[in-house]
Parts: C-alpha cells; structure tokens; sequence
C-alpha cells in the first residue's frame, strides 16, 4: 500500500494485524464476481463472505470495511467481535475478504500471486531523464504483480471494491447499503455513493480522506495546509528553541544541503525529517516532547532521534495495486516540480510530506493506469456521516459538505479512525447505523 501514510498515505494505515486465536467463527459463504466489471460474462472470481448473525432481532445488515485498503475482513471480525456488540443487538454484521489481498494479508478470496514489498518514498526527480529512470524502476517493481495475474492487477481500485460490495448487498438480500468503512475503506464508500447513489441507505466514513474533490490541486493544498496546522501544535507545545518554526526550517534546509547522518548507514535529508516528523506529531503531546528532542540531536548532527522504532528507516510506501489506480499521478517533471514548489510554499514546514504528491511517487509508471480518480459526489444521496479526530475530520467534512444533511463527529485529538476505541463516536455511528439518526451540527467526542 501506498501508506498509509505518511497518510502519508501512512495515514489511510494497514488494517491492524489480527489475532491468530479468533474469538468468534462467522457464518461463511461464497460470492462469484467478475475479474472485470466491465466485461460481466467474463472470468468469475470468488469473494469470501462472513456474517455475524444479529443478537437481537436483526432490522437488517451492516457491511463492514477495514481499510488497509486491502484487508482480511473475516479474520478481523472473528478477532474483534466485541466492537460490533452494541450494533450487533440491531443488525447482522456482515463483512469480507477483498479481492487480490490473498495470504499475505491471511485473506481467503481470489488473490493477486504478489509479494507485498515496502520501499522507501523516491527522492522528486532532478531532471526529466531522472524522472524517466523512477518510471522505469517503478515499472519493474511492480512487474512480477502484474505479469502473475494481468486482468486481476488492472482491476484492484476502489470502484472495483465497490461493484463487489454491490454483489454483496444484492447477496445478503439488503434493498440498500448500510456501510461502515475505516481508513482506506472510505474510499471504497465514496465509490459506491458515485456508483449506485440510488441504493445507499447509510454509509460511514470513518478516519479517511477525500476521494471526492472537484479540484485535485486544491485539495492537494488543503492537505499541505492540514499538515502544516499538525505541526503548528507542536511549535505552540513548548518554548524550546526546537520548537520554533525558524529553527526547524533552517535544519530541513540544512538537512537538504548535507544529509545528517541517523547511524548504521543512515542519512536524512530535509524531507525525509519533514515525513518522520509526521510520525511524532501525529500522536499529539506523547510525540511532541520525542520529536523536540530529536529536532535538538539533529541539529547537533545526530538525527538518528528520527529513526523509526519499526519496518523502513526512511518514510515509506508499498506497491500500490490499488492506490495507483485510485489517485492522481505525476505526468512528467514539470508538472511534479510546478506542485511541489505550490506545496513548499503553502507549507513551509512540512512541505509535500503527508500528501499525495509524495505518496504517488511509486505510481509514476505504473503498468495500470488511473481508473477510479477522485470525483464530486452524485445530487440526490441521503445524508452521510463522518467520523475522524485531527486531519481526518477535516477531509472528511469536505466529502460530507457535497451531501445535504449529513453529519460529522470530530475528535480533537490524535488518533485513527474512532469507531474501535472512541466509545462516544461509537454510539453516534450505531445510531445512525441502526436508526438513521444523524449527529447534530459540530458534534465533539
């Protein structure tokens, strides 16, 4: 995955790991689909299907989406059964392994023979023949995926993902789909809404981004200016000379010039601090006091204070089978260098870290092209809710105000995604879930 994130895309993280004990087995069955949705009557692939049989009576059935963006739903559910308990009363939750994801993520459909490899983020690209060398990189990584199953590896976006949730609510016999999609699964939600607007009956959006914009520039600099404001929280948490902007600026820069060495090898350059910052001040005052301290060794010529404790030492992503379908890329050099100058300047902080002008990077020459880019939402939707704490729910509020009437729970605080450990946030979503009942203007958890 592209991730997560930075969101970075680090942010859209990979679903949690599940627990190798399930507490709770979920009824199976089988779901036959397409490989390709636009060619109906060709090749059949099969998605695994569990359900949670309602505690109370049922009034009907949630499906459910982990993100990641592609997860062992089955498994998860089975792991965590008791986050479901309180909607469970009312519903049937009924969840699904998704399509390629196969054992590397312990999923059970149809998979894409892949080896999931992380790589660290390319630097942006000096000079056109530069730019045409990171293509051809990217084109070989992403080769021995695409030449193990070609038709599977052009059809992994989240409007595929979301013609196979339609499958599934004709399957279970729901008139209209009730949704809930976390992180990377909001995406598959928004799909939906463009697809089939007139069968949605509830869709959550819990701790994602916006897949719905009009203008993809814009909303590129409405994440640079959400990031910049993530930092802003940490240069007001302390009056340390680490903790001013100045200070910090002249370090990237300097970082740019010279990379500091980080030990074992290692050496950062400006925007590798400014995407392992991310990690710090992501975790509010828990990180800050961290990153101060790294900020101080860095400019003492010491940045290994930024190594991460776990995977990649740089700021990294994975290959994008789905992601690379999903967003925007660079079409060559002077476009790249045009956006990451706009970047830089709006956000002179953080700069392009944290969005997806990093992020698509590995996407440039990728052998599957842009097939479910962003888009305004359809008229006529029933009201959506949202959910999200800091970044989160300010992209999400910009999917949600395409919609009349929908609704939005913040969290001011870190965090990922509220359903699994927000109990507030939990109870407004049940509530719509379960009885439409949408929260109130500028409800806060």
């Amino acid at each position: 995955m592209i991730t997560h994130l930075a969101m970075t895309l680090a942010l859209l993280n990979p679903a949690p790991s599940p627990s190798p004990a399930p507490t709770e087995k979920m009824e199976i069955s089988e779901v036959s689909v397409p490989v390709d949705w636009d060619r109906p009557e060709g090749r059949a692939i099969t998605l695994k299907v569990g359900r949670l049989p309602a505690t109370g009576k049922a009034e009907g059935s949630v499906l459910i989406a982990y993100g990641g963006p592609g997860a062992p739903g089955i498994l998860l559910t089975e792991t965590m059964p008791q986050m479901w308990a309180e909607l469970r009363k009312r519903m049937n939750i009924v969840t699904w392994d998704t399509r390629g994801y196969g054992k590397q993520v312990q999923g059970t459909s149809t998979a894409l023979p892949c080896t999931w490899t992380r790589v660290p983020i390319p630097a942006f690209p000096e000079d056109d023949a530069d730019f045409a060398r990171l293509s051809d990189l990217n084109r070989g990584l992403a080769e021995p995926c695409r030449s193990s199953d070609p038709e599977l590896f052009a059809n992994m976006s989240s409007a595929d993902h979301a013609r196979d949730m339609e499958a599934i609510r004709k399957a279970i016999g729901e008139p209209k789909l009730t949704f809930y999609g976390a992180s990377y699964a909001g995406f598959y939600g928004q799909a939906y809404a463009r697809l089939f607007p007139g069968k949605v009956r509830a869709i959550v959006l819990d701790g994602t981004w916006n897949h719905s914009a009009a203008d993809w520039n814009r909303e590129l600099e409405l994440t640079a200016l959400q990031n910049e404001q993530a930092m802003g929280r940490y240069f007001a948490s302390c009056e340390r000379e680490a903790c001013r902007p100045a200070f910090w600026q002249k370090l990237v820069a300097k970082a740019d010039r010279s990379p500091i060495p980080a030990g074992a090898g290692l050496a950062y350059d400006g925007r590798d601090l400014q995407g392992l910052a991310q990690s710090f001040v992501r975790q509010g005052p828990k990180g800050w006091s961290a990153l101060a301290e790294a900020i101080t060794k860095a400019a003492r010529g010491d940045a290994s204070g930024f190594v991460p404790a776990r995977g990649l030492r740089f700021p990294d992503a994975a290959n994008g089978v789905t992601e690379c379908t999903d967003w925007p890329r660079f079409a060559g050099r002077k476009d790249m260098a045009a956006t990451v100058a706009r970047l830089n300047r709006i956000a002179p902080n953080m700069g392009t870290a944290g969005t997806m002008a990093t992020a698509t990077l590995n996407c440039v020459g990728w052998p599957a092209g842009v097939t479910n880019p962003p888009a305004p939402l359809p008229k006529g939707l029933p009201p959506l809710v949202g959910a999200g704490a800091w970044g989160e729910s300010d992209a999400v509020a910009r999917v949600l105000a395409q919609v009349p009437g929908s609704g939005l729970v913040r969290h001011d605080g870190p965090g990922h995604t509220l359903y699994p450990s927000n109990e507030c946030a939990r109870g407004h979503l049940n509530r719509y879930l379960t009885g439409l009942v949408v929260p109130a203007p500028g409800t806060t958890c």
